[in-house]
This record gives structure tokens, C-alpha cells and sequence, in this order.
């Protein structure tokens, strides 16, 4: 059930009301947005809500029990704080998103309709629709340790402890130009990274330090050394391209297996997979004639 502030229930038994929505998104950053449908911006609680932007939500449904309640959101790229660079960038994932439903006339009046995060979202060059997810979808993330026999944790996390600031797991280089008939967003000829094996930034981490993408950030695909000429492929394109001269940091990467953790990053005390734990191989292995007594042991 819904308390709606003093005054709002006699605006709306009135039968003549001002009423109009809001969306306000915080991003993972800290960085709060805010939009409505009404035709002048809106500000109460700190935030202002531009007008015009374009937003416009499917029904809102609501039930009882763990169900994750869903619904989708449709917007224009018009607002300077919403643009498709910032959505494919990932600025927008996971955002908090609020939905209000606000009298204009007096902004003091107004509900919370619904609450959650922003999930997939597809886009396009002037608009783009995003999934809603109502608070229950957390309880649909792992929770806790999983046993597995790679690692769980992010390389360079609290629980890793690699310190990737140190010379060894971080190099910095600028593009040198774009191999022939590659994506110029996704892959690229470094210079700067010539003293690093074949393969040590694969699966690592890039940050851009200048340019079209100056801090954005992509995973590191495959990292190559041949010839003397390195070449970095990117998992995703870049929203912007990627040109001769911009500037990046790049950190090591890391496959999450036993062996790595000890050989690359002396790391193995603190490794949290399992590599010991057997394999499908073995749980559909069977005893052959012949075996040697070992005590009972297959």
C-alpha cells in the first residue's frame, strides 16, 4: 500500500490534476540525474528534473512475494546528462532508478511509484530502452564463496591483494596506428608496451588517459608481441574511435586458474578457487582391470 502525503488524496479525488512523472537515476559514481515528463523542469530534494527529455515508462506492475517485478523504460538521447556515448560506455549500468509520480503545481506532493535498478539496455543513435528490475533481483546474485575451480575474486581486489599500481602488472603507451581492415574501436598497434611478454595484458584491464574515450575503461581481449609490433584487441568497441596518438594505462590480466596466480603473481596464498576439486573427468572415470592396489584409491 501506497501513503500518499498530506494533500495529495484530496488533489487527486479533485478530479482535475496536475500531476506528471519523474525518473531519477544515480549512477554507480554517485552522479544523479533527473527527468519528467512535464513540459518545464521540476526541482525538489536537491535534484532538478529536466523537462522534455523524452521518457516515457511501460505499465507498472507490482506483486506480492519474491518475484522480481520488471518493467522498461523508453527515452530520447536529448538531455546533456543522457547521451548513447555515456550508455555504451556502461555509466548507466546498474543505476538506481526512482519513478515518482509528482504533482507540478506543488512538488511536496508526490509517491514513490517504484524503485530498482536499470538492467539490458539497447540503444540506438537518438533513443534507447532499458529494463527495469524491481529491488528483488538482488536476491537473485550469488551470494558468499562458490565452489568452483577457478577463482572467484577480481584481480587487484582486496581479497587478490596484487598490487597492480606496481611496475610489473602496469604499462602505459599511446596507439600508434590501426591494423588494415580491424575496427578502429577495437583494435589498435601500441607503442610503449614492447617490454611485456606476449599475453601479459590479456584478459587485463585499459583506461584511456586522452582522446575521444579519455576515462573510459574495456577488458582487454587478447594482448599480442610479434616482431617487435604489439597489438591490443578490446572485448567490446570503444563508443568513440580510437586514433593515433590517444593515451592509455593498461593493466595485467588474469585467467583465474592455480597456475597463473603462482607463476605470474606469486599470489598463490591467496588464490580462492578450488583446483583441486575434481573434474567431470574424473566423476566419469571407472576402475581398469590391471590397477595397482593403492589402498583403495581409484
Amino acid at each position: 500500500m501506497k501513503i500518499l502525503p498530506t494533500g495529495m488524496q484530496a488533489h487527486l479525488d479533485s478530479g482535475a490534476t496536475t500531476l506528471c512523472h519523474c525518473w531519477k537515476l544515480t549512477l554507480r559514481s554517485g552522479a544523479v540525474s533527473g527527468f519528467t515528463s512535464h513540459d518545464r523542469d521540476l526541482t525538489f530534494d536537491g535534484v532538478t528534473y529536466v523537462a522534455l527529455s523524452g521518457f516515457e515508462a511501460s505499465a507498472i506492475e507490482n506483486s506480492l512475494g519474491l518475484n522480481v517485478d520488471d518493467l522498461e523504460v523508453i527515452g530520447a538521447l536529448s538531455a546533456a546528462s543522457l547521451n548513447e556515448a555515456d550508455l555504451a560506455a556502461g555509466r548507466f549500468d546498474n543505476a538506481e532508478i526512482q519513478i515518482l509520480r509528482v504533482n507540478w503545481q506543488n512538488a511536496a506532493q508526490r509517491v514513490v511509484l517504484a524503485s530498482g535498478n536499470l538492467g539490458e539496455a539497447r540503444r540506438g543513435p537518438t533513443g534507447f530502452r532499458a529494463e527495469v528490475r524491481g529491488l528483488a533481483h538482488h536476491l537473485n546474485q550469488p551470494q558468499g564463496r562458490l565452489f568452483q575451480y577457478g577463482c572467484d575474486t577480481d584481480l587487484g581486489s582486496a581479497k587478490c591483494g596484487v598490487n597492480l599500481t606496481l611496475p610489473a602488472y602496469k604499462g602505459t603507451g599511446s596507439v600508434q596506428s590501426i591494423p588494415v581492415n580491424e575496427d578502429n574501436r577495437r583494435s589498435f598497434i601500441a607503442s610503449g608496451l614492447e617490454a611485456f611478454s606476449s599475453g601479459w595484458f590479456s584478459r587485463g584491464k585499459i583506461l584511456w588517459t586522452s582522446g575521444a574515450n579519455n576515462g573510459l575503461a574495456m577488458e582487454v581481449k587478447e594482448h599480442r608481441l610479434s616482431g617487435g609490433i604489439v597489438t591490443v584487441d578490446l572485448w567490446l568497441a570503444m563508443p568513440q574511435v580510437i586514433i593515433a596518438g590517444d593515451t592509455f594505462s593498461i593493466t595485467a590480466g588474469c585467467d583465474k586458474q592455480f597456475e597463473s596466480c603462482k607463476a605470474k603473481f606469486d599470489n598463490a596464498v591467496n588464490y580462492r578457487g578450488f583446483h583441486r576439486m575434481p573434474g567431470n573427468d574424473w566423476m566419469q572415470s571407472y576402475p581398469q582391470a590391471g590397477m595397482a592396489n593403492d589402498g583403495g584409491r581409484l
